[in-house]
């Protein structure tokens, strides 16, 4: 929109304050800060959400893979076929042997639920997702027969466990004896401490090389799944269709999907929710444009009157006004932006400064899974989110600028 010098002028002029108009300013203000609120919430509500599941599926995915061929009963004892199988199949980057299996633990006489997952060492070694969270010792003592063992932060902090302790794994299912059968404890030395960032992997997992495992259950030469990673986790199941058939029978595949459904569509569900309702606010805040402006051509009805009868025409007094209220939209656009990656940066340290000045657990792990707030912008949706504010503020607009324009000078100025 293309303005003459005298339509700029007269557009700066209404934007700002004059004589006697201090109440049409102010709640021009209040506009401008109300689209500033509501793009800033919507940005940092969605990122934080798109945050949320980044991190979930990074650190699930990365200790999980992409899905799992999973025996029958737990076990798959032809898992050298089928490791052989998952590796053939075209679209297939890694494929390793696993075992998990939910177990106890016990420190001193403390007893608390461990999920025992038995890695190659190779794997160990390799995991990002291991190797880049690493609290304290080193998984290089992770070797078999070493009797070396990780554990996860929160399960060392509810035991009392530090490098260097011996926690025992208590197996019920043990050997079979003429008096019954006696529940199986192995003692191992914790060699490493992991914070994997996902509370309910940190409180429980004890991870240890595969051949420990398969000794520690009494399995032999078998394994509960083959882990697999492809090279696209959304067309997971369609690179796995023809594995799924050579295996069916014998074993069962289960892709990241399944495994944490409810979780993901959860997220998805709430982001929606969160975008609907907080675009809300940023309608409150264009209805505030709109009520300025209609106070504005209100007030300046016989300036209006007397520019008519200078010779200014319909359209330059829809652009003067229209001018008005999307500058005030912008500008709250730009605020929001700046307020709401400001916010974004700061974030954790905003929330730990809220929990000490309140005393409150805001970010209880136990509850979000994470242990700490996550974020990830994405510049698709921050561009639809700043375009829906201005167009919001543009339709805003447009009642008040032909309300102007349609002014009639004679019956403003009959009696002037």
């Amino acid at each position: 929109m293309i303005l003459s010098r005298y339509e700029r002028m007269i557009a700066k002029r209404y934007l700002l304050p004059g004589k006697g108009e201090g109440f049409i300013f102010l709640v021009a203000g209040i506009s401008l800060v109300a689209v500033m609120l509501g793009v800033a919430a919507l940005i940092i509500v969605m990122s934080v959400m798109n945050g949320f599941r980044a991190e979930l599926f990074d650190k699930i995915v990365g200790l999980n893979g992409h899905a799992v061929v999973q025996g029958y009963g737990g076990r798959l004892p032809d898992w050298q076929s089928v490791l052989k199988q998952a590796r053939a199949t075209q679209g297939v980057t890694h494929a390793t042997p696993m075992i998990e299996q939910p177990l106890g633990a016990i420190y001193q006489g403390r007893f608390e639920f461990a999920l025992v997952r038995g890695m190659t060492v190779d794997d160990i070694r390799s995991s990002p997702t291991l190797t880049k969270n690493v609290k304290g010792g080193t998984l290089a003592d992770l070797k078999p027969d070493s009797g070396n063992v990780a554990i996860g932060s929160r399960l060392a902090e509810n035991l009392g466990i530090q490098v260097g302790d011996t926690i025992t794994i208590f197996n019920p299912a043990g050997r079979t004896t003429p008096f019954g059968t006696v529940p199986r404890q192995i003692a191992y030395r914790v060699a490493a401490i992991v914070e994997i960032g996902v509370y309910d992997y940190d409180k429980a997992f004890v991870i240890m090389p595969i051949q420990d495992a398969q000794t520690l259950l009494l399995l032999g030469d078998v394994v509960n799944m083959i882990e697999v990673q492809t090279v696209n986790a959304d067309k997971v199941g369609q690179i796995l269709e023809p594995l799924a058939a050579k295996v069916a029978g014998r074993a069962v595949i289960t892709d990241w999907r399944q495994m944490n459904a409810s979780l993901f569509e959860a997220l998805a569900v709430e982001r929606v929710a969160m975008f609907v309702v907080l675009s809300i606010i940023v309608l409150v805040a264009v209805f505030n444009i709109l009520s300025s402006l209609i106070m504005l051509v209100r007030a300046k009805t016989r300036d209006i009157a007397i520019l008519r009868t200078m010779g200014a025409s319909r359209v330059g007094l829809v652009k003067i006004f229209m001018t008005v209220g999307v500058t005030i939209g912008a500008l709250g656009t730009a605020a929001g932006m700046v307020l709401g990656f400001t916010f974004l940066f700061f974030r954790q340290g905003m929330v730990n400064a809220i929990q000490f000045v309140t005393g409150q657990n805001l970010w209880d792990p136990s509850v979000r899974f994470l242990s700490e707030l996550p974020s990830k912008s994405d510049p698709i949706e921050v561009t639809v989110i700043c375009v829906m504010a201005l167009l919001f503020s543009f339709l805003a607009t447009l009642y008040p600028a032909f309300k102007a324009a349609n002014t009639d000078p004679v019956q403003v100025l009959r009696y002037e």
